[in-house]
């Protein structure tokens, strides 16, 4: 992750001084004049910009893969769109089709898998029972 962070210091750092060139240099040869402060936001942003899709992007790095659906069992998440008793629902921030056991759930709701149906996901209502360690 070091190599990256230097990497995204260098390549933002170019590109700062890039567009300050062209706002300072280059664009008052073709007659079109920028004031310093428009300059100073533009850049702020850029950089603000920069920094949280570096953020964002180490963050999806960092993610450990799922193994495949056999991983999923025990899993929980939450119910994005209804189920009657088909919907989706979310599990480790991806989206899934999902069949309820437990008959119609509404949003919001939070499910556990308990089995699959090729690409589809079979969930419960999560209980006060069920395993808080897994996920």
């Amino acid at each position: 992750m070091k190599g990256r962070l230097i990497i995204a210091i260098v390549s933002t750092t170019l590109e700062e001084v890039a567009l300050a060139a062209g706002v300072l240099w280059g664009l008052p040869r073709l007659g079109i004049h920028i004031p310093l402060w428009v300059l100073i936001i533009v850049m702020l942003a850029w950089c603000a910009y920069t920094i949280a899709t570096y953020w964002m992007g180490s963050r999806a790095l960092r993610r450990k893969p799922v193994d495949g659906l056999t991983a999923m069992l025990g899993s929980e998440g939450k119910v994005v769109s209804p189920l009657v008793p088909e919907g989706l629902v979310r599990i480790k921030g991806e989206l899934w089709r999902a069949k309820s056991t437990s008959g119609e759930m509404d949003t919001g709701e939070e499910v556990t898998v308990v089995g699959q149906n090729r690409l589809k996901l079979i969930v419960r209502k999560r209980s006060s029972g069920d395993l808080e360690g897994i996920k």
